[in-house]
């Protein structure tokens, strides 16, 4: 007869909120870039990139810039997450992602894919709703009592001058 061995629980560790800011930037770029690569596959696009137009505009150094920079900014935020002092990253990701919101509505607009386009921005969308809680609701420290009962730097200066 076989004895049943006592089942442990799986460790479920908080995960700091610049890695989730992080991970969520990382997933938004892979969906944006993806939905860009499978759209070449939709019948027509790459005769009309060929005649120099992408969706309504033509192709120019002023679209590859805004194309460039518009992808650009998410790609940062990867990093900026991980980098920025907390007040300053979650101003950045709350500004940038509420930025985003409508910059990738806009992209389905027009599509006559419906389906493909519909639910690459409704993913995307997740993302950046997601990215909006975890920046809003970023965990707050109450200040330790040695700060409150500390003496300020113009104290401590003051007296080291003494």
């Amino acid at each position: 007869m076989r004895t049943r061995q006592p089942t442990t629980t799986l460790e479920d560790q908080p995960i700091p909120v610049r890695a989730k800011l992080a991970a969520a930037w990382t997933s938004f770029m892979f969906l944006y870039a993806y939905m860009d690569i499978l759209n070449f596959f939709t019948p027509g696009v790459i005769e009309d990139i060929l005649d120099g137009r992408v969706f309504e505009f033509d192709l120019s150094q002023t679209f590859s810039t805004t194309a460039l920079t518009l992808i650009a900014i998410p790609i940062f935020m990867v990093v900026l997450s991980m980098t920025l002092p907390a007040r300053a990253n979650r101003t950045m990701n709350l500004i940038v992602a509420s930025v985003y919101v409508p910059v990738t509505a806009f992209n389905v607009a027009g599509e006559s894919w419906l389906y493909f386009y519909g639910l690459g921005v409704a993913l995307e969308l997740i993302l950046l709703a997601l990215i909006l809680r975890y920046a809003w609701t970023w965990p707050r420290t109450a200040p330790s009592a040695t700060m409150a009962t500390s003496p300020d730097r113009e104290t401590v200066r003051a007296q080291q001058q003494a």
